[in-house]
């Protein structure tokens, strides 16, 4: 008997307390079920193990620029406490409760795959980054929620939570979908759906259709503005600088003690590098999210494919973009603007330090560009992309202050979407109702 304990425990701490080992299983048997070859087996998990060791890095980078550029805009704003203190974090977050991130996201794909095949939801979704960030805020929502919840009662609430989302997302921005591609073969799989319907809805009612946005021709000069990295670094970059020059002017002690933390170095030139590092870290992270992201979706693809002949692809939302690129542009400029804005209304109101992170802001705000364009033209683009801002803004305003301060609010900061704003209020109600 305490042999089978032991063995019991043995797995309990090394493979579903290990979530990267976790997701290397998980790949290992996807990819032994298709009958792969070695060579095949052994490069898709060892790739999907190393990636979620990267995101962990990458997580620590954004961190670190996180703790700097929170309290360089709260000196700026004049805010006399910061807006995160305490919390778990992500790297712990991730010790704790990643193998229930990773057994949500394979229950939660089988269950999109059960429902695809006996349901007219005939989509499986496919965007695995997003499946995990998803999946990751959520869990930080219901554990913020419900702290004594149990571990299978967490895994099958968010399982369920999860599938369905992954079903139905698709399913909702199917009608719209199809005005934007003009057929209907594929969906979109990805968290930029609520601002896209949003988009979609506020073009019809505010643009003008008959202004298409492919009949703008846009300089060649704003092509940078395609590249996220770049204009991650540039927004940033600015943003640093300028809470920098604005603290280095001051006298106040909150100012003495920021400039003191840059030891030697210029405290500007310090500012403008943790920029760049935030902008490193994020893609330290998507580097980790494309690797083991890469090895885990086709293990399970070519199965779900099998049970569900006629189901249409789910995909990023990348794949919208050829069919509007000015709309994308577009998008993003509102969008940006938007969260300029923004910045300043919620520092000087709820006394909140908004993040704008371009890698949100741009796929958000681009995506909901093109559906904007769909029904209200070049002006639907601009109003979808300043849609975006004002859902993402508000929407980490909630959700770090509100949802989940305890747990992750640090990644809430770059990693939280728009669809989880949306849903974020819902998990943490259902969480309280059944567990607390």
């Amino acid at each position: 008997m305490n042999t089978i304990t032991d063995v019991v425990m043995w797995i309990a701490t090394n493979i579903f307390g290990q979530p990267a080992i976790l997701i290397g299983t998980i790949v290992l048997i996807g990819l032994l079920v298709q009958k792969k070859t070695t060579s095949q087996v052994l490069s898709g998990t060892f790739k999907a193990i190393i990636g979620f060791l990267i995101i962990t890095a990458g997580a620590d980078i954004i961190s670190g620029s996180l703790t700097v550029f929170e309290p360089l805009w709260a000196e700026v704003f004049n805010l006399g406490a910061e807006s995160i203190s305490d919390y778990m974090g992500q790297e712990a977050f991730t010790g704790e409760y990643g193998s229930i991130v990773a057994l949500v996201m394979s229950l939660g794909f089988l269950l999109n795959v059960l429902l695809a095949r006996f349901t007219p939801f005939k989509y499986i979704y496919l965007t695995g980054h997003m499946m995990f960030w998803t999946t990751t805020i959520f869990a930080g929502i219901a554990v913020q929620s419900a702290p004594d919840v149990g571990f299978w009662q967490l895994v099958i609430f968010l399982s369920i939570i999860m599938g369905l989302y992954w079903t139905l997302q698709p399913a909702i921005v199917q009608p719209f979908m199809r005005k934007v591609t003009g057929n209907d073969e594929i969906a979109l799989g990805h968290t930029s759906a609520s601002v896209s319907l949003l988009a979609a809805l506020m073009g019809k009612w505010f643009g003008n259709k008959d202004n298409d946005s492919e009949r703008i021709k846009v300089p060649n000069g704003l092509e940078f503005l395609r590249d996220s990295n770049v204009i991650t670094a540039l927004t940033m970059g600015l943003l640093f600088l300028t809470g920098a020059i604005v603290v280095t002017l001051r006298n106040t002690p909150g100012a003495e003690e920021l400039v003191a933390s840059s030891g030697d170095q210029n405290f500007i030139v310090y500012s403008i590098i943790q920029s760049f590092m935030f902008t490193a870290g994020i893609a330290v992270v998507l580097v980790g999210v494309r690797m083991f992201i890469g090895e885990m979706v086709p293990a399970f693809k070519g199965i779900a494919t099998k049970i569900v002949p006629g189901a249409k692809p789910a995909l990023d939302s990348p794949i919208v973009f050829p069919y509007a690129p000015n709309a994308v542009i577009l998008g993003f400029v509102g969008a940006f603007a938007g969260a300029l804005i923004w910045l300043f209304i919620l520092g000087n109101t709820v006394a909140y330090v908004f993040v704008p992170t371009m890698i949100v802001l741009f796929f958000h705000g681009a995506t909901a560009g093109v559906f904007g364009n769909s029904t209200g033209g070049a002006r639907g683009a601009v109003i979808g992309g300043f849609t975006t801002a004002t859902v993402v803004a508000w929407g980490q305003y909630v959700m770090v202050r509100m949802l989940l301060s305890d747990t992750i609010p640090d990644t809430a900061m770059w990693a939280a979407d728009s669809d989880m704003f949306i849903l974020g209020p819902i998990v943490k109600l259902l969480a309280e109702l059944l567990f607390v």
